[in-house]
């Protein structure tokens, strides 16, 4: 079977058209942005703020995230995410909480924050730096240190002396 110059030539792009279909239709569909929400931090005492950051298909467009805790909140375009910040009632209970994105081509995504109870120390840990000795006794302890000092000082000129004259 002999093949002619054209007849190689066409069978040679119909092979190169054949292998480089596939790529070329599944591009589109690898292209697409990521559309996700992330909460930062994702546990939080009541009161506190949570920064947001999401992702739409088209992340110079500002989009909304909604929440019972804080209401709607308007993510705008910053470094090539949508980002923003909400605070926290600090009336809130402690649990889970959906957090929903909206993007404004009706892509939808959503988190969940969870939400602690503040706790407030009683008093500072038992570090044994003072703050855990009874009393008042930093005039004796004071007077103490000073009597001890005095106490070198005068050894060492006797001593002193001692060696000078002896």
């Amino acid at each position: 079977m002999r093949l002619s110059v054209p007849g190689a030539l066409a069978t040679f792009v119909l092979g190169l058209t054949v292998l480089f279909v596939p790529v070329v239709v599944a591009a589109p569909a690898q292209a697409r942005a990521a559309i996700f929400l992330e909460l930062s931090p994702s546990t939080l005492p009541a009161g506190d703020e949570v920064g947001l950051r999401a992702s739409c298909d088209d992340n110079l467009k500002a989009a909304s995230v909604t929440s019972g805790l804080f209401g709607t909140v308007t993510v705008s375009p910053r470094y090539g995410f949508l980002t923003a910040t909400a605070r926290v009632p600090a009336n809130t209970r402690p649990g889970d909480y959906r957090i929903d994105l909206a993007c404004p081509d009706g892509a939808r995504a959503s988190a969940t924050l969870h939400v602690v109870a503040r706790v407030q120390p009683a008093r500072g840990p038992a570090t044994g730096g003072g703050g855990t000795a009874p009393g008042r006794n930093a005039p004796v302890l004071i007077g103490s240190g000073l009597a001890i000092v005095a106490a070198a000082l005068a050894l060492g000129v006797y001593s002193l002396r001692r060696r000078r004259f002896g």
